[in-house]
C-alpha cells in the first residue's frame, strides 16, 4: 500500500501495523459496519492472515484456477495480463481472509461489473464498492479506494467479518455486505452469478 504520491512503499512490517490499525478502526468506529471493538482473537486471526504471502497451495492448482476464471473473465477484461493480474490478486486476498475467491468475483460482479473506477449512486467506490468515508475514519485520506490491493484487501475483510457475524451463513453476510439485512434480492443476485459463471465444482 502506498502512503502517498511519490512517498516510497513501507516495509513489510510497516505495511502489517498499518492494516491491523486500519481493520481495528473499522470494525470499531460507531455507526459502521459493526460498532463494536475487535476481540483478541480475532486481531491474531487477522495478523496471521495478513502476513500469509501465498494464496495458491501449490503451482499446478494456481495454473488450473487461473486458466479457468481467465477464461470466464474474458468478455469483461479483454486485456490478459491485466485479467491475470487481477485474478492474482483476487485470490491472495480472498484466500487471506479465508472467503472462497469465487464468491468475491460474484461479489465483484453484481457491485461494479468488473469496472475499476466504478462508483454508486451512494458513493462507494471501485470493485467491491467500498464506502470512502471509511478512509478519513480510520485516518487514511490519502489512500485510494480504485487501487485493486485497497480496495479487495476491505472489501475481503468486510465480508469474512460479516460471515462470522452470521455463523458463516453467506446470504445474510451478503445482506449485510449491502447494506439490506432482512432482505433476499442482494444475495439473491450474487448466488446467482456465482452458480451460472463463477461455481467450481
Amino acid at each position: 500500500m502506498r502512503v502517498g504520491r511519490g512517498q516510497p512503499s513501507p516495509t513489510p512490517a510497516a505495511a502489517v501495523a498499518t492494516w491491523l490499525l486500519i481493520i481495528a478502526a473499522l470494525f470499531a468506529a460507531p455507526g459502521g459496519w459493526a460498532a463494536q471493538q475487535v476481540d483478541p482473537a480475532l486481531r491474531a486471526a487477522l495478523k496471521k492472515a495478513i502476513n500469509d504471502h501465498d494464496g495458491f497451495k501449490n503451482r499446478y492448482n494456481a495454473e488450473v484456477w487461473l486458466m479457468d476464471m481467465s477464461h470466464r473473465l474474458k468478455d469483461r477484461m479483454p486485456n490478459p495480463a491485466r485479467r491475470i493480474r487481477f485474478l492474482r490478486e483476487v485470490h491472495y486476498e480472498a484466500v487471506r481472509a479465508h472467503l472462497r475467491p469465487e464468491w468475491v468475483l460474484a461479489v465483484i460482479d453484481v457491485e461494479s461489473n468488473f469496472k475499476r473506477f466504478a462508483i454508486s449512486s451512494t458513493g462507494a467506490e471501485g470493485y467491491m464498492q467500498v464506502m470512502p468515508f471509511w478512509l478519513k475514519e480510520i485516518g487514511h485520506p490519502e489512500d485510494n479506494l480504485f487501487k485493486l490491493r485497497t480496495n479487495l484487501r476491505m472489501g475481503c475483510t468486510i465480508l469474512r467479518y460479516y460471515l462470522n457475524k452470521e455463523h458463516d451463513n453467506l446470504v445474510r453476510a451478503l445482506a449485510r455486505y449491502n447494506g439490506s439485512i432482512g432482505s433476499n434480492q442482494y444475495p439473491g443476485k450474487v448466488l446467482e452469478v456465482l452458480e451460472h459463471r463463477w461455481f467450481v465444482q
